[in-house]
């Protein structure tokens, strides 16, 4: 019978519209954690992207194997920590440089296109768009530009401060590299081993270094075609120190196509590099290698969305970081 004493009862539209209220003020005590949107910068920036691409095509245009090169940046930079446009910074009082690594040096390329295009992106909307978002983008317009697959980015990256000089050695793959290291060292960035081939089938287009396939070409091992080793030797002479920088196509079929042509090469034992034939050679990813040689729809497919997960690794995001306005150096 009645309440008890010293205790009332608020009616119950009234309890559930203050614990309404209370679970509002709960959630905005909660710190927003900032995300990668593909929308960043269409109010802050919106001709961002256009701006991109047009210098992007236009570079590609004028040299085709640009597209692989800055494929290639991208994928260099979020391997060694993060995707974070370390990879741009020079050497100075407080920055080693991760362009003097090993697997960098006299390698990767294209970093003046980057500039260019940073450049133009800062006469419209200064401050805004990060060094490491470029080249996210730089890397999907340059697939379309030779005809490869585009997917939608997610943005908002911020640049880093520091360098990653140290961590690149051990974070990025060689040419050497077997099948194991290979999917070791993408498993550690949260890359499975079907990304790792669908990202390899980036060899469709680019070149390499005499250096880096002279031993394949002169081991006369079983697992390249023999044709094909000859052809290599031309312009790659067997001593070291000689002909070191020749080039040669990684897709001797179709050297400046993004197409499907790479996985048929490793079938016929016709991969460039020691670290593209271990995909087929009697291994766990045979399969894989088959699968997209026979259908470049799903080989796009998922090279788009394996591009995506690489970009996702370790972004800076909201007030990590800063926004460089030179890329090549912290503000």
């Amino acid at each position: 019978m009645g309440l008890a004493a010293g205790r009332s009862r608020l009616p119950s539209c009234v309890s559930h519209a203050f614990l309404a209220v209370a679970g509002l003020f709960i959630l905005a005590s909660i710190p927003c954690e900032a995300q990668l949107s593909s929308s960043f910068y269409d109010n802050t920036c919106p001709n961002a992207l256009t701006t991109i691409r047009k210098a992007i095509r236009t570079a590609v245009s004028r040299e085709r194997r640009m597209a692989a090169s800055l494929i290639r940046l991208h994928f260099h930079d979020c391997f060694v920590q993060g995707c974070d446009a370390s990879i741009l910074l020079d050497d100075s009082a407080t920055i080693q440089s991760e362009k003097n690594a090993p697997n960098n040096n006299n390698s990767v390329r294209g970093y003046e296109v980057i500039d260019n295009v940073k450049s133009q992106v800062e006469s419209i909307c200064p401050g805004v768009v990060s060094c490491a978002d470029i080249l996210a983008v730089a890397a999907r317009d340059a697939s379309v530009a030779v005809g490869g697959p585009t997917w939608t980015l997610k943005l908002g990256r911020r640049d880093s401060t520091t360098s990653g000089l140290s961590q690149a050695a051990a974070n990025l793959p060689t040419f050497r590299d077997g099948l194991d290291r290979l999917i070791s060292l993408f498993s550690t960035k949260g890359l499975s081993t079907r990304d790792m081939v669908a990202l390899s089938g980036s060899h469709t287009i680019g070149q390499a270094r005499c250096i880096t396939f002279r031993d394949r070409i002169y081991d006369n091992g079983t697992n390249i075609d023999a044709g094909f080793a000859s052809t290599r030797r031309r312009r790659c002479p067997v001593d070291n120190g000689n002909g070191d920088d020749n080039l040669a196509a990684l897709d001797l079929v179709t050297p400046n196509s993004f197409d499907n042509n790479y996985f048929k090469n490793l079938i016929q034992r016709k991969g460039l590099l020691q670290s593209d034939q271990v995909l087929f050679n009697g291994g766990s990813t045979d399969s894989i290698v088959t699968e997209y040689s026979k259908s470049p729809s799903t080989f796009r497919s998922d090279f788009a969305s394996a591009m995506v997960k690489m970009g996702d690794i370790e972004p800076l995001l909201g007030s990590a970081g800063e926004i460089r306005k030179y890329c090549n150096v912290i503000n």
